[in-house]
């Protein structure tokens, strides 16, 4: 998966579409991520020994193809596919491929 925990992305489509934030935690076996502030739900939980019951708004998981990675480039934000390099020691490397900067 080429979205990885830590980085800044922005939603392509859905209720929330343009909105940026936070991956949060990547999820690759179920091909999704979950981004900070984005597809927010409202979550029944049932009261228990220390915590009390009620309506918790929480991050649902989004799928990664409705997300793109924001890169930095001259102090713009721009949005960018991800593609991958191989360095002189044939380690994979992360590249924008907007702006063909390593991520």
């Amino acid at each position: 998966m080429k979205i990885k925990k830590g980085d800044l992305v922005q939603v392509i489509t859905g209720k929330d579409k343009g909105k940026q934030g936070k991956v949060i935690q990547a999820m690759p076996a179920e091909n999704k991520v979950l981004v900070e502030g984005v597809n927010r739900v409202k979550k029944h939980t049932k009261p228990g020994q220390g915590t009390a019951g009620g309506i918790v708004t929480v991050e649902a998981p989004v799928h990664v193809s409705n997300v793109q990675l924001v890169v930095e480039k001259d102090g713009k934000k721009v949005v960018t596919r991800v593609g991958y390099r191989f360095d002189e020691q044939g380690n994979k490397i992360r590249v924008a491929k907007r702006t063909g900067e390593d991520i």
